[in-house]
């Protein structure tokens, strides 16, 4: 492929690449075009009007498929069906109410923001928030204070761990792309992601609690509180989501340390990010599922109904890759690399800018994430950078990918309707806090990066 790179000319290849990216946003924004199927026209585009050989074109879109898919088609399949089981036995809820009365009525926003981060490691946003907000509501009818007190705390909290910590499908698949480990990707996504729930939710939500008096909604005034009696054991809830967490860390940890190096072999094994999933996910199972009246029929179906959503997810971003490939096989990621070099910005800046871009042009944080990380895995010097820096370029990703959520975000809506608010209040709030959590936790991994 090298032979086809260095035959191409720069200048075509940066006209090529605009011209499919351009293309590949108007398909999604004017026309509303499927972004799989945006995604793939916008690569074949490139490679046509760079110049490539029909054969590499293919090859291109064969190996990008094949190598993206490889590295995270059982993580997030593995990691649906964990979250469906955590969800269907209450799970989530066991958290949150705990977490609540151990830290109180008047630091129930902490709680609810620490909640909402773990939960949304294992569990898709969208399901976290609407298992975790009827909680934030009956808090603002106890109190009698506004539901964005307590609302925005969760929606960072479920935000960030959507955004910065593996399993969740986001950070795994930027960290595929750019060939990193998940334990240094968890470590500095726990620094970025605690520094940005903390930001974006306690604090602005206090701001906001105090700016706008929004009701509960009366649907939900009426109903009672959540039944504690029959929910799972908090302390069994929480050791379950951090088998995954724990063994991916342990093994990153036991490869550097001299004194672990005769368990390094078990740990790597154990450390697995897929084998740490199915340890989680048949735990939960057994744990979660048979001991609380669910039989191994009823599981089935759970988790069965869990993989519906992530067959979409996958083509999305194995399409990313095929946009990473064809960069990297025309040697547009090397005229990228050159262009950057040249203009003195750090890596980790130009990753948060180009997610940012996409997301704000785009909306899907998931686009935005597979675009960012396909240019950016497409530089030549990626391969010489250090597994901490390039965990700091995934949170950078992250960051830029979080930022922004307005009308064309899915998101934005869910919120709205779910808090029942207006559209300039939830731009005032949600928008905000999204692009605190994002812009918190991109300076936090632009700090950190400086220490790699």
């Amino acid at each position: 492929m090298t032979n086809t790179a260095t035959a191409l000319d720069p200048t075509r290849l940066v006209i090529a690449a605009l011209i499919g990216l351009a293309l590949l946003l108007v398909l999604i924004i004017k026309f509303k075009i499927q972004a799989m199927v945006s995604i793939l026209t916008g690569a074949i585009v490139i490679g046509l009007v760079a110049g490539m050989p029909f054969e590499d074109i293919v090859t291109a879109v064969n190996d990008g498929i094949g190598n993206t898919l490889k590295g995270i088609a059982l993580l997030v399949g593995l990691g649906s069906m964990f979250g469906a089981i955590l969800e269907a036995s209450g799970g989530a809820q066991t958290l949150a109410v705990t977490m609540v009365k151990r830290f109180g009525d008047k630091k129930a926003a902490w709680a609810l923001g620490i909640t909402g981060l773990v939960i949304a490691m294992p569990v898709f946003f969208d399901a976290g928030l609407i298992i975790l907000i009827p909680l934030a509501f009956s808090l603002a009818k106890r109190t009698k204070r506004s539901s964005l007190f307590y609302a925005i705390p969760l929606l960072a909290g479920l935000a960030v761990g959507h955004a910065f910590i593996p399993p969740t499908p986001g950070p795994v698949l930027v960290a595929t792309m750019l060939n990193v480990e998940l334990g240094w990707v968890i470590l500095v996504g726990i620094f970025c992601g605690t520094c940005a729930m903390i930001v974006a939710g306690p604090v602005w939500g206090s701001i906001c609690g105090r700016k706008y008096m929004v009701p509960v909604p009366e649907h939900v005034a009426e109903q009672d509180d959540i039944d504690t009696s029959k929910l799972p054991n908090f302390w069994t809830i929480v050791g379950i989501i951090m088998i995954p967490l724990v063994l991916i860390i342990l093994d990153s940890v036991s490869g550097v340390v001299p004194a672990l190096s005769g368990v390094a072999p078990v740990f790597a094994f154990l450390g697995e990010p897929f084998v740490a999933l199915l340890i989680a996910t048949v735990a939960a199972m057994f744990i979660l599922g048979l001991r609380h009246g669910y039989n191994l029929e009823q599981l089935e179906k759970i988790m069965t109904k869990s993989l519906e959503p992530t067959g979409l997810i996958l083509l999305v971003t194995a399409c990313g890759g095929v946009l990473r490939y064809m960069l990297q096989y025309s040697g547009l990621g090397e005229v990228i690399g050159n262009a950057v070099a040249s203009a003195n910005l750090p890596i980790v800046i130009v990753a948060f800018i180009v997610a940012a871009l996409v997301r704000i042009c785009v909306g899907s944080s998931t686009v935005a994430m597979t675009m960012a990380a396909g240019i950016i895995a497409a530089m030549p010097e990626i391969s010489s950078l250090s597994p901490l820096y390039l965990a700091c370029v995934t949170a950078a990703v992250a960051g830029g990918a979080t930022v922004c959520s307005h009308f064309n975000d899915s998101g934005f809506w869910l919120v709205k309707s779910l808090i029942g608010i207006d559209e300039k209040t939830t731009l005032k709030t949600w928008t905000i806090m999204e692009t605190l959590v994002g812009g918190t936790g991109f300076i936090v991994a632009l700090i950190i990066s400086f220490f790699a």
